[in-house]
Parts: C-alpha cells; sequence; structure tokens
C-alpha cells in the first residue's frame, strides 16, 4: 500500500470508528511509524480533512449540523470538574479550550468531552499528569467552543454557567 492509499484508507478508519483512535495504533495497523502517521494527518488536515487530534487520539469531527456557542469563562483549578460537568448535563460537548498568550497568541487545545466517562478519563490524565491546565496561563479566563443538539440546550448551559459565575461578565476588570 502506498502513501495515498494509506491516506485514503485513514480517514476511512476514522470516520468508521466511534472512539479517537492513537497515532500508535493507526501506525501499527499500517507497519509503518507514529511520526509517519503524524504526517499522513498534517498532509490530510492540509487538504481540508477535518481531524482533530484529541487526547485520546484522532477523530473526525462530524459535529457540523449542531448548535455551537463559544464561551468566555473563568474559574479556579478547583472549579475545573463543575464547569465542565454543567455542559455535559444538558447534553453539550466541550470541544476546546482557548487561552491568549501574551507571546504566542491564541493557544488551543482539543478536549472533545461528551460525557461523564469522558470527564472521568480526563481528570484522571489531569492527575496521573500532574498538568497545568491552559487557564493557568490565563488566571482561569479562557474560552471553550460547546456544542450541543439544539440552541435551547445551549441556552440552558450558557444560564447555569451563569448562576454559577463561570461566564465573564463585561463588568469585571
Amino acid at each position: 500500500m502506498n502513501s495515498i492509499e494509506r491516506r485514503e484508507d485513514i480517514i476511512k478508519l476514522l470516520l468508521e470508528s466511534n472512539e479517537p483512535l492513537k497515532g500508535s495504533f493507526i501506525a501499527k495497523r499500517y507497519s509503518v511509524t507514529r511520526q509517519v502517521i503524524v504526517k499522513d494527518i498534517a498532509i490530510l488536515r492540509a487538504k481540508g480533512k477535518n481531524i482533530i487530534a484529541t487526547p485520546d487520539g484522532y477523530i473526525i469531527n462530524a459535529n457540523n449540523n449542531k448548535a455551537k456557542a463559544i464561551i468566555a469563562v473563568i474559574h479556579t483549578e478547583d472549579e475545573m470538574i463543575e464547569e465542565l460537568s454543567i455542559v455535559i448535563k444538558y447534553g453539550g460537548m466541550i470541544e476546546d479550550v482557548v487561552v491568549e498568550h501574551p507571546l504566542y497568541g491564541e493557544i488551543k487545545g482539543m478536549l472533545m468531552i461528551k460525557n461523564y466517562n469522558e470527564l472521568n478519563k480526563f481528570i484522571e490524565k489531569y492527575k496521573e499528569q500532574k498538568a497545568k491546565l491552559l487557564s493557568a496561563l490565563t488566571n482561569g479566563v479562557h474560552l471553550h467552543t460547546i456544542a450541543a443538539e439544539t440552541q435551547d440546550d445551549i441556552d440552558l448551559i450558557i444560564l447555569e454557567l451563569k448562576k454559577n459565575n463561570f461566564i465573564v461578565s463585561d463588568l469585571e476588570d
């Protein structure tokens, strides 16, 4: 199988998968290195394929028909689980986290958390890695792209986030 055929097959593999696929898994399947797969994914992205690298592996983003919103939020590290749980509670998905860095500009991390199982895995990995949240770079202020089945669901998510003082307000300085 040549590289063009492999890339076409990777797209099919990602479309058929119900969960993210690790680069190492894909590499083993095609008997190539993980770096070859990283290059393949970069080429596919450059050709317009909507492949997302999440902490759990690669997926194709197929949420084009969902309602979406970009929300500006602020919270402490200890409040992260509560904030993310509110989104999930109303059937929402947290697609990403974005912070504005003074030197690098926008820094984005793909999350793609859509249920409590995925949230628990994220929290486990966060604790195991002893990682710092991206929002630590911006005193807790960050953006999330959230998606849900309907705009009503998005509105409910935003309403509860506001009630819990997670939404950044124009009145704050």
